[in-house]
C-alpha cells in the first residue's frame, strides 16, 4: 500500500492512505502518533487499539512501518501489536515517540492506566491510577525493549499532587542542545479535604518531561500557569541562534493555549491564548512541528510575487505548522495552519483544509530530506472514529490558501 505526496491544486485534498480502520466487531483505533526517521527513511505510525471507542476500553498500542521510496511514495507494512508496551492489569494509552539522534535510540512513551479507571473518576477522587512508561528500540522499531515504569524516578513525590496525568499524545522532540522533550499534562490537586480534592479546583496544566543524558534519566518540568491539556511542543531557533521551546495545548474556551520556554522546557513563561487557532466546544488534541524557514517562499500571495521577494519570518529561522480541526463547534474539517512569525501569537495564517468532514486527533511530521510534511489523523465520512489515515503534502500546498489575514505584531 503506497502514498504519494499531494500535487493537488488549492481546491483538492491530499491523497489519503488508511492505516487503521474501525472493524465490524467494534474494535476501534484511536490516538495517532507519527515519527519520521530520516537516516532510514522510515515512518512509524502508532495508535491505540480499543474494544470500543471509549477511553476505558483501550487495550494495546499498534504500529505500522512505512518505507519512503525514491519517488516519494510510502510502502506500508502490516499492522503489529506492541506486546511489550504494557503493564499487567493496565491498559496502554497515549503513544508518544521521540528519537535520540546521537545513540540512534527510539523511545516510545505512553501511560498505563489501572483496569478501567476513568480519567473523570481519578479527577473526582484525586487518586491517580496512571503510570509513566516507555519502551525503546535500537533498530528503528523492529524490536522493542520491555516496558520501564518511570513513575517514581521521573515524577517522584509530585505524583501525590496529581489526580492523574498523561503524555502527548503525539511526538516528542530533541532540541539542538540534545535535550529530549516529551509533552505531557497533569490534573494538579491544589487543595484536599478529607483526602479528596476540593470540588472545582482540579484542572489540567501542560508541562514537559525531559532528559539531558540521552534518555537514561527523566525529570518533570514546571506546569504552565494556565488551564492547558493535551499538548505538543516544537523548538524555535531565532535569528540570533537562540532556542525557544514552543508549547501548543488544548484548552476549553474556544481557542488554543500557547507558551514559550527559554530554558528548554524546565518552565514556561506566561501562557497566552492563540486568537487564530479555534477549538471546538470541548476542545481537541492538535499537532505542531517546527521546520527551517525557506529561503524563498514558493507560489505565495500576489504581493510577494510582484516584489519577487520571499516572506521570511521576521523573528526566527524556524516556522511552525499546526494541524487541528477548524470548525469551532464540532470536530471536523481538518486544517493546516502556517506560522511564519512563531515568536508572536498573531503569526498564524488562515488554514488549508486537508480533510473536509469529521476529523479529530492528529500528528504531523516533517521530512527534511524530502522537504515535505506528513499527517496521521482520525477522520471519516460520518464520524472521525472511522479510520486513521496518512497523507503527505508540501509547503507549497499549504500556501495555496488565498490571501493571508492581516497580522498584528505584538
Amino acid at each position: 500500500m503506497g502514498n504519494t505526496p499531494s500535487k493537488s491544486g488549492s481546491g483538492e485534498e491530499p491523497v489519503k492512505t488508511v492505516l487503521f480502520e474501525k472493524e465490524p466487531s467494534g474494535i476501534t483505533y484511536r490516538i495517532p502518533a507519527l515519527i519520521y526517521l530520516r537516516h532510514s527513511r522510515t515512518y512509524l505510525a502508532f495508535a491505540e487499539k480499543r474494544s470500543s471507542p471509549c477511553d476505558h476500553d483501550a487495550k494495546i498500542l499498534v504500529m505500522r512501518r512505512g518505507t519512503m521510496k525514491d519517488d516519494g511514495s510510502v510502502q506500508w507494512s502490516t499492522r503489529e501489536e506492541l506486546s511489550t508496551a504494557c503493564l499487567p492489569n493496565h491498559r496502554t494509552m497515549n503513544p508518544c515517540p521521540v528519537f535520540e539522534k546521537n545513540s540512534k535510540v527510539l523511545f516510545l512513551f505512553f501511560i498505563c492506566v489501572w483496569g478501567s479507571a476513568s480519567e473523570q473518576c481519578q479527577i473526582l477522587t484525586g487518586k491517580n491510577k496512571a503510570r509513566l512508561c516507555c519502551v525503546s528500540s535500537s533498530d528503528d522499531g523492529r524490536t522493542w525493549s520491555r516496558a520501564k515504569d518511570l513513575t517514581e524516578s521521573a515524577i517522584g513525590e509530585t505524583i501525590y499532587r496529581w489526580a492523574t496525568f498523561a503524555v502527548g499524545p503525539g511526538h516528542g522532540v530533541q532540541l539542538e542542545n540534545g535535550r529530549l522533550i516529551i509533552p505531557a499534562y497533569a490534573y494538579y490537586v491544589p487543595h484536599r479535604c478529607c483526602s479528596f480534592p476540593v470540588p472545582g479546583t482540579v484542572y489540567p496544566r501542560a508541562l514537559s518531561l525531559y532528559s539531558e543524558d540521552l534518555g537514561h534519566t527523566w525529570r518533570v518540568g514546571k506546569m504552565l500557569r494556565k488551564k492547558s491539556c493535551e499538548c505538543e511542543m516544537a523548538e524555535i531557533i531565532d535569528h540570533e541562534g537562540r532556542s525557544h521551546l514552543y508549547c501548543n495545548a488544548r484548552r476549553a474556551g474556544g481557542h488554543r493555549c500557547e507558551a514559550l520556554s527559554e530554558n528548554s522546557g524546565a518552565c514556561f513563561d506566561k501562557p497566552r491564548t492563540a486568537p487564530g487557532l479555534v477549538e471546538p466546544r470541548s476542545g481537541c488534541q492538535g499537532s505542531v512541528v517546527g521546520f527551517p524557514a525557506p529561503e524563498f517562499v514558493p507560489n505565495d500571495d500576489a504581493e510577494s510575487k510582484a516584489c519577487g521577494t520571499s516572506l521570511l519570518s521576521p523573528d526566527a529561522q524556524t516556522w511552525l505548522l499546526f494541524v487541528h480541526p477548524t470548525d469551532k463547534s464540532r470536530r471536523r474539517d481538518m486544517g493546516v495552519y502556517l506560522n511564519r512569525s512563531p515568536l508572536h501569537s498573531s503569526g498564524w495564517d488562515r488554514p488549508k483544509i486537508i480533510h473536509a468532514g469529521p476529523s479529530g486527533y492528529s500528528d504531523v511530521a516533517y521530512s527534511e530530506d524530502k522537504d515535505q510534511f506528513s499527517c496521521l489523523m482520525e477522520c471519516g465520512k460520518e464520524s472521525e472514529l472511522e479510520q486513521i489515515a496518512f497523507m503527505s503534502f508540501t509547503l507549497n500546498d499549504v500556501l495555496q490558501t488565498g490571501s493571508r489575514k492581516e497580522k498584528k505584531m505584538h
